[in-house]
């Protein structure tokens, strides 16, 4: 058995040789290692690479990161380290969710700053390969090297980092958007486009509608200078770098937003004229699959909000036509039944025969792109809970007792992404109508109650500790 005290490697390689009863040539042929090399690394003369400890620790028939805590060893303590052998340990370590080891050697490395842009670089890999936890450990260590200086390369860590702390609890997800903003400016102007767009993404999921028109305005504004700017320009520069989607779809997206806010507020008419702004693409110098794509996508959220704006302002005709345009969409019709039941509320309609139509998607899902919804998770999430509020509005309202699991239901979702003021909505409508619930339902109501209060205290700490 090896043995598990904190020896070199090697050492724990000469015992299981010694233990087997295994020439080096034998394990030469196991491991696929030169026998000389092995002969090397056993004296101490050769430093064991990241290949050679892959090699060795399967032919040992070991999990592959047995060695790992003993490895940071190997390339601090026992030799000099190099980035040729650490770059890898480090990707690997992070796709085997070794986090101790990644946090090892990021410690040691940044004691010698020239290391900060390699483990940046490294950071940016592990971050569009979806391994967050290891990506933000990085990002977090670079940014504090970096502290005292006014470098894009600290304001890229506090973006990623940004992004990586988005999540459901909304008190989480605007304290972490507070603290992006402050590095903003500092970034390429299309990382810029980027962050402002999920800026405005966190600020919408809050209702902070005034916030988000502010966040549109600065996209608009940079996008159209940007676009102009590579309209008069014959080539872009080679090195020049991109945004997530074309300049644009910024131009376009961000007239949406600037509707969106207006619907948000009640001004409907201004919303309109958004809506006839963002629908034209006539003035797109692009001629191609994508630009063409991305237009008809505008076209039709604008031909969809044109009828939503009209029944949103209270005219009831247009309410078919919305139905039955949207019912041939199914990753809109969520959002348009969210619009439905505020307009029914707001203007006393039954839409009864609207909710049973389209029944399969009311019940909660965790994961909401189960019925093809492609939107921002969390306006969606907020969105839901908030729909689930008005959904108990509207039974209540006609008298209906099953308005009271829709509050319980709207109340379990708000817990769960921290969302207070429908919190407080939906323990006012339940203690308006608490004749209304039976015993089982007042005790469910009960324990949500403690959750929402254990959440708050907790949030105090947090708050108090972060202070």
């Amino acid at each position: 058995m090896v043995p598990t005290t904190r020896t070199m490697i090697r050492d724990q390689l000469a015992l299981y040789l010694s233990q087997k009863g295994m020439p080096i040539n034998q394990f030469s042929g196991q491991s696929g290692i030169n026998s000389g090399t092995l002969s090397r690394i056993l004296s101490g003369h050769q430093p064991i690479a990241m290949n050679h400890l892959e090699r060795i620790t399967k032919a040992m028939d070991l999990p592959e990161d047995h060695f790992y805590s003993l490895y940071v060893d190997e390339c601090f303590y026992f030799s000099s380290p190099t980035w040729r052998r650490l770059r890898p340990f480090l990707v690997r370590s992070a796709e085997l969710g070794r986090l101790d080891c990644v946090e090892q050697v990021v410690q040691n490395l940044l004691e010698n700053l020239v290391y900060a842009p390699m483990l940046f670089e490294v950071a940016e890999g592990l971050f569009q390969e979806g391994l967050w936890q290891a990506a933000e450990l990085l990002y977090k260590n670079v940014s504090v090297s970096e502290k005292y200086q006014n470098s894009e390369r600290l304001a890229l860590c506090q973006y990623r980092l940004f992004r990586i702390a988005i999540g459901d609890d909304q008190a989480r997800n605007l304290q972490a958007a507070h603290l992006f903003e402050g590095y903003l400016d500092r970034l390429d102007e299309a990382d810029q486009l980027d962050g402002l767009n999920h800026l405005g993404h966190v600020y919408g999921s809050m209702n902070r509608w005034h916030k988000v028109d502010e966040l549109a305005k600065k996209m608009l504004q940079l996008a159209t200078l940007r676009y102009n700017l590579q309209r008069q320009s014959d080539r872009r520069e080679s090195n020049e770098k991109k945004t997530e989607e074309p300049l644009y779809f910024y131009i376009l997206y961000a007239q949406l937003i600037r509707s969106t806010v207006c619907e948000e507020l009640g001004d409907y008419n201004s919303a309109l004229d958004w809506v006839s702004l963002y629908m034209d693409g006539s003035w797109i110098q692009e001629d191609n699959e994508e630009a063409k794509r991305i237009v008809a996508q505008f076209q039709e959220w604008g031909t969809a909000n044109r009828l939503l704006y009209r029944v949103m302002g209270g005219q009831y005709e247009a309410l078919s036509d919305y139905v039955e345009y949207i019912s041939a969409r199914p990753d809109e019709i969520f959002i348009a039944l969210y619009n439905i039941i505020l307009s029914a509320n707001r203007y006393d309609w039954n839409v009864d025969y609207i909710l049973e139509r389209f029944a399969s998607y009311i019940p909660y899902r965790t994961n909401l792109a189960e019925y093809g919804i492609n939107h921002n998770q969390q306006i969606i999430t907020n969105q839901y809970s908030r729909f689930l509020a008005e959904m108990a509005f509207y039974y209540l309202h006609n008298k209906r007792k099953e308005g009271i699991v829709f509050i319980l239901q709207s109340l379990e979702s708000s817990a769960r992404i921290n969302n207070e003021s429908n919190i407080l909505k939906c323990v006012d409508l339940f203690e308006q109508h608490r004749h209304l619930a039976d015993e089982e339902e007042k005790e469910q109501y009960k324990l949500l109650i403690r959750e929402v209060q254990d959440l708050h205290e907790k949030k105090i700490y947090q708050a108090s500790s972060f202070l």
